[in-house]
This record gives structure tokens, sequence and C-alpha cells, in this order.
């Protein structure tokens, strides 16, 4: 599938500090990708690199097809960017700001913009410094959305809002990703809005690109364990690599297992323990899994402290 972005080696230095350290990513076109990872992870420094806001220490990019550093307005008519920051025209309507944004792209759909005013409930005649900062985030999703852009940039777009607008800006997503050509590449540590949204994802973590895979990928290869051990059994004490978040209370043992394989996961235990019994395997979240890639990338930083 051919790919949207590119990304190779990408690293960004701000003094001292390495924000970005050797970044490379695909997203294909037509896909749903998902950037996650912690606050300071490194995710909105990517996201500044790849739409040329902040030049890369090293590395290159490209964006449908022109090099990242290159990137201009007649790029930008072809993207869609909101960020949790973004800032608007205060003293504009939200009709003034649709009617200020529209000549500046040829492929405005005013039947597209009418249709996301109303599933938005955005009251045109109120100015942005007077909306709420639900309304304000759908008012740049619409001014960005309007369009039909390629490419949709979002940039921890649920921080700070509430469940009902959260849903809403979701719902928006989807209902429009089933009848518009485009790329979403959205940034965020709120996993629970994206979980039904995205078909791929990266996760970064100190500046470093840890997963990149499917999502169906990701769910096939994570279980949760939880075994008893027999009464005179004991836990071996060397563990594969792949069982991460090992834990143990009395002869009650859990953990996650990162390369399932279905049909002898559970021989697998057995074979690696074998005072194991009751061995059970839960599916696990997208949630769940980040979570414990969260924990696990933790707890490998302050071993290396």
């Amino acid at each position: 599938m051919k790919s949207i972005i590119q990304a190779r080696e990408l690293s960004r230095r701000f003094g001292r500090t390495l924000a970005v350290n050797g970044l490379s990513l695909d997203v294909p076109k037509g896909s749903i990708f998902a950037l996650l990872g912690p606050n300071g992870a490194g995710k909105t420094t990517t996201i500044k690199m790849l739409l040329n806001m902040v030049r890369p220490t090293s590395g290159r990019a490209t964006v449908m097809g022109t090099d990242s550093t290159r990137i201009g307005p007649a790029e930008f008519s072809r993207i869609g960017y909101v960020s949790e920051n973004q800032e608007l025209p205060e003293w504009m309507s939200v009709r003034e700001l649709l009617d200020f944004c529209r000549p500046m792209y040829p492929t405005w759909d005013q039947d597209l913009c009418r249709q996301l005013v109303h599933q938005f409930d955005l009251p045109l005649s109120k100015t942005i410094k007077s909306l709420s900062r639900g309304m304000r985030i759908k008012a740049a999703l619409l001014s960005s959305l309007a369009y039909r852009p390629e490419l949709v940039v979002l940039d921890e777009p649920f921080s700070g809002l509430d469940a009902l607008v959260r849903d809403e800006f979701m719902r928006g997503l989807l209902e429009l990703s089933d009848r518009t050509e485009w790329t979403v590449l959205v940034s965020s540590h709120d996993i629970d809005e994206v979980e039904r949204l995205v078909d791929r994802v990266g996760v970064i973590d100190r500046g470093s690109l840890r997963v990149l895979e499917s999502v169906s990928s990701l769910e096939g290869r994570f279980r949760h364990f939880q075994l008893t051990l027999a009464p005179d059994g004991e836990l071996p004490t060397e563990l594969p690599d792949s069982w991460l978040l090992k834990e143990s209370v009395g002869r009650s043992v859990r953990f996650v297992e990162s390369d399932y394989r279905e049909g002898t996961g559970v021989q697998r235990v057995r074979s690696v323990v074998p005072a194991a019994e009751n061995v059970t395997a839960s599916p696990m979240s997208l949630k769940e899994i980040f979570m414990a890639l969260a924990r696990t990338y933790r707890s490998e930083g302050r071993e290396q402290e």
C-alpha cells in the first residue's frame, strides 16, 4: 500500500534534550493512524517536523510526496490540521471564520460545511471568543475538514474536552471517513477515544518509536495470562522476554504475553512453567496493550538510570 507519509531516522534536539530519536515510520494512504505515547514522549515534535513547523536535526520525511522541509501553501491546502493549542481569530464569528477560510481552498465543499455545522451544532453568529473550549475545537475541525483534505492531522484533539464533545468529535470523523477518501494521523494519549477509530498504531516512548503495526496484529499477539502454581510448584527464575509485567502473589501468577500464538499459547506456558495449573488467556483492548507497554518502557527507563 502506498504511503502518504514516510519518515526515515527523524531526530530533533532542543539544546541537550533529544526530543525525537531516529524515528522511522510509514503511514499508508487511506489509513487512520494513531501515534500513541505519554505526555512528553515526542508526539507533537514529530508532527511539527512532518508539517514543516520544526526542522529536523537529522533524518528526512516526505508528506504527500513532498519533502517535509519544503511543505508550503500548496501542500497545506490539501492538509487539515487541528491541535489542542490551535489559535483562532477570537474576534470573528463562526460564520466569519468559515467565510474567511473558504476562498483559500479551491476544494471547499459548501454542502459538507453545512452538514458539519449542523452535526456539530455550531452557533454561526457567536464569536469564537465566546465559545466553550469544546466548541472552539469543533470550529477548528470544521474549518479543517470542509475542503476535503487528503490528509487530516489531529494533535491531541481531545485534551480537556468533556465526554459528550469527545463523542461528537469522534462520530463526526467516523461518519465522514465512510464517505471521504482521506488519511488521518492522530496523536493522542486518550486511548479510549482513538481505539474505535484507528486501524494502525505507532507507540512512541522518550522520542523513539517502539511499536509500528496494525491494531489487529497488536490485539492478536497480546494476551493477559493468569495461572495458579501447584502446591509444591515454583516459578522458574528464567522466563521468556515476551512475558511482560510478571507478578506473583502466593500461588497466583499473572503476566502479559506479547508474542501470543493462537492454538499454542497455553501449551507454551505449561512447557515453561511445568507446575502451572488453571492457565487462562484473555484478549486485551488497545488501551490495555498500550498501558502494558507504557509500564514496561517506564520500568526499562528506571533500570537504565
